[in-house]
């Protein structure tokens, strides 16, 4: 913004001076000549001139009406486009009402109107793509066909084509969508085509150099609007109906394909922006000294970073588990297995089947005996006689008879 202030200060600053040199000097000159030391003449030529230029800024002076219909909605064409010439304003307070409400639900529509076509642009963009490339699609496999069963196939497209040929209005246009490069070229293009057709019919029309009809459409287009140059406002036009239809729709596409080639622009001066902060940052991470150590990006990464991890597991994992060492240090209140017990005891699966099954037969058989072997001197049920205390006393009473 400084440098714009200085450029146009530059440019413009000399002009303003020499048009306001020239316009005292016309000034006095006229009062040298008409008003030779009359008060009351001067008094009534400034009234002059102040009603003139109310009258001029207003647009009443050889030029249209303002708020007939046409008029009026070349008005609220200007508000919902966010244009604002300035040319035409309203001087009641109902009516300065009316433009503080309309033109707050006006502005709203007109913005979402102007991101819908942006959409519709990027969607029409790429449903072109989509179709430019299924047409070379269909072209490479009829011209591949070689065999007679491949022409046969080619009679009827719809069952011979790949996946992505059936079902055309189905497949989603996400992946076809153009990248931001080549809608911004197209805007670009639509936009000049559009401002290069609306200045050649502008300049004829309104009496306006070629160049300076350019300058109307971009400062139209852009909904700058300074007023310094606007469209339909003579009295008389050839053609005049037809002449204030094509300026409707020259500012509804021009306005449209503008704001969307701003909005793209910006997304990219974005992107750049990105990439050099990126390039900054890798460039301040070489410069940093390797021993010092990173701090941490946020607090969150410091609290679960030690934090013991919970995680749900399938059934299959659990073997998986299961295959740990033995030297692992278990947790307190981790449970453990029967396979982890009969591993660590080195009791065979085997013995304490046989030793449940044992137990079994006493239990329906009542109190005797069932085996006569040595081996089992006690027949009776009795507590701690089933499991694995019941397999670890019978261990010890085998490792005791052994060293006797």
């Amino acid at each position: 913004m400084l440098a714009g202030a200085t450029l146009f200060q530059i440019l413009e600053g000399d002009l303003e001076i020499r048009q306001a040199a020239e316009f005292w000097r016309v000034y006095h000159a006229f009062r040298k000549h008409h008003l030779r030391g009359s008060p009351l003449a001067l008094q009534r030529l400034h009234e002059l001139l102040y009603a003139y230029g109310n009258a001029s800024s207003a647009g009443i002076i050889n030029k249209r009406r303002r708020w007939d219909f046409p008029g009026s909605f070349h008005f609220v064409g200007t508000i919902v486009s966010t244009i604002g010439y300035g040319s035409t304003a309203p001087q009641t307070m109902a009516g300065r009402a009316a433009v503080v409400l309309y033109g707050f639900f006006g502005c709203s529509g007109g913005i979402l109107f102007f991101n819908l076509f942006l959409e519709r642009i990027i969607t029409f963009l790429a449903w072109i793509l989509r179709s430019i490339h299924l047409y070379r699609v269909r072209k490479h496999l009829r011209q591949s066909s070689t065999s007679s069963r491949r022409v046969s196939r080619l009679s009827n497209p719809r069952s011979s084509l790949p996946d992505i040929l059936d079902d055309d209005d189905e497949v989603s246009l996400e992946q076809w969508k153009p990248s931001v490069y080549w809608v911004m070229l197209y805007l670009l293009l639509a936009s000049c085509l559009t401002a290069c057709i609306a200045a050649a019919v502008y300049a004829p029309l309104e009496g306006w150099e070629y160049f300076d009809a350019l300058y109307f459409c971009f400062i139209s287009f852009t909904t700058i609007g300074f007023g310094d140059f606007v469209s339909t406002q003579k009295i008389n036009y050839p053609y005049v109906h037809w002449y204030r239809f094509a300026n409707f729709v020259f500012l509804v596409i021009g306005c449209c394909c503008i704001y969307s080639l701003l909005n793209v622009t910006s997304i990219i001066i974005k992107q750049g922006l990105n990439y050099v902060i990126d390039k900054l940052q890798c460039g301040n991470q070489d410069l940093a000294a390797p021993h010092l150590p990173r701090r941490k990006s946020s607090v969150s990464s410091i609290y679960y970073s030690k934090r013991r991890s919970m995680k749900l597991v399938a059934k299959d994992s659990i073997r998986a588990a299961e295959d740990d060492s033995d030297g692992s240090r278990r947790m307190s209140g981790e449970l453990i297995s029967m396979k982890d017990f009969l591993s660590a005891n080195k009791v065979s699966l085997a013995v304490m089947q046989k030793q449940l099954y044992e137990t079994a037969q006493m239990q329906k058989g009542g109190c005797g005996p069932i085996a006569t072997t040595p081996n089992h001197q006690a027949s009776v049920f009795k507590p701690g006689a089933v499991g694995p205390l019941a397999i670890a006393s019978e261990k010890f009473e085998n490792k005791s008879s052994i060293n006797r």
